[in-house]
């Protein structure tokens, strides 16, 4: 079974930086795509940010430039370094993991093909 823990949120000014962690604790860290997912009051949960079994990247186009993911697997964690963070970005920040067995470049950022999620984590960021 595989947990997850998602860290790092906070209240941020516009153009702040912020760094989420989630820690990732079950077997086979490295076969599992990992991704970040947001959702704020009144709207669906969107993709953000996906890291694959190839160290390939994926990133919805509103955080193109600004956000990274990365991960450390002798520490089994992947982070999401968010820069220039824009009052839009407010948002509970979930962090999901699922066996990189069965996507393709189309639906890395899609919360259905994810079982495995952590808590949110709350980003607030303030004009």
């Amino acid at each position: 079974e595989v947990q997850l823990q998602a860290s790092g949120g906070g209240l941020v000014q516009a153009g702040g930086s912020l760094r989420l962690s989630c820690a990732f604790s079950g077997v086979d860290f490295d076969r599992y795509a990992t991704a970040w997912f947001r959702q704020a009051p009144g709207k669906d949960r969107e993709g953000v940010a996906c890291l694959n079994v190839e160290d390939r990247t994926y990133y919805a186009d509103s955080v193109k430039g600004r956000f990274t993911i990365s991960s450390d697997g002798a520490k089994r964690t992947v982070y999401l370094q968010m820069n220039e963070l824009k009052p839009e970005d407010t948002a509970v920040y979930f962090c999901a993991a699922e066996p990189d067995d069965f996507f393709d470049d189309t639906n890395y950022l899609s919360a259905s093909e994810y079982d495995s999620w952590g808590q949110g984590t709350l980003v607030t960021v303030s004009s």
